[in-house]
């Protein structure tokens, strides 16, 4: 079993950045797939970024690459997103999810406000 706790969401002027963080518990998170997904008011939940059980594979929603990176640290059970040039439209709840297997896992999630 995994639990995610995610952190790092704040209030940010446009073209600022944020480092959002994903903390997990449980044996198995070393083997978890982990993606990032983010719901704006009004809108269906809408994937961000992944990355492999290894860090070796990673992809990203075409509105956030280039400006968004995902990374993790196995030994620290922690998965981050770097969020650089923010812009408004990125404004939402943004949430960790793991899968493991056939289960599947998600942090309450941490708000993201970009505004001047």
């Amino acid at each position: 079993q995994v639990q995610l706790v995610e952190s790092g969401g704040g209030l940010v002027q446009p073209g600022g950045s944020l480092r959002l963080s994903c903390a997990a518990s449980g044996s198995d998170f070393s083997f978890a797939l982990i993606y990032w997904y983010r719901q704006a008011p009004g809108k269906q939940r809408e994937f961000v970024a992944f990355i492999r059980s290894s860090g070796g594979t990673r992809s990203y929603a075409g509105s956030v690459k280039g400006r968004f990176t995902i990374s993790r640290d196995n030994a620290k059970n922690s998965v981050y997103l770097q969020m650089n040039s923010l812009k408004p439209e990125d404004t939402a709840v943004y949430f960790c999810n793991a899968k493991v297997g056939e289960h599947d896992y998600w942090g309450q999630g941490t708000q993201v406000t970009v505004s001047s």
